[in-house]
């Protein structure tokens, strides 16, 4: 799968084979909104029709088009990795959420 990225709106893509086409889902969004294109120009295109649309309909109707984050989430990870990462956090004189905050953000730099 890839990412296409329209005025800072991103959307999975795949290929369909059934359609023969290419199918983009917009991600984040408080509801659905797909596309579909035949190549990559087309996509972009209507990626920006649908998300338009998208955009509208939420204004109509008084609804935030994005999905709110509260920057909270659960993580489950095994007992000993859990000690590493409170080791490896105290020999640095981090707590273990700095420490995974860190090594998030470093994957998607």
């Amino acid at each position: 799968m890839s990412v296409m990225t329209v005025d800072d709106y991103h959307a999975t893509i795949e290929f369909d084979p059934d359609l023969d086409m290419f199918r983009g889902e917009i991600l984040g969004l408080n509801g659905g909104a797909d596309f579909y294109g035949k190549n990559p120009k087309e996509l972009r295109a209507e990626f920006k029709r649908s998300l338009e649309v998208f955009l509208e309909v939420c204004a109509e109707k008084g609804i935030e088009p994005r999905r709110h984050f509260s920057g909270k989430f659960n993580l489950r990870i095994s007992p000993q990795l859990h000690e590493k990462l409170a080791i490896a956090a105290q020999a640095r004189g981090k707590s273990i959420n700095a420490l995974a905050q860190e090594a998030l953000q470093e994957s998607f730099a």
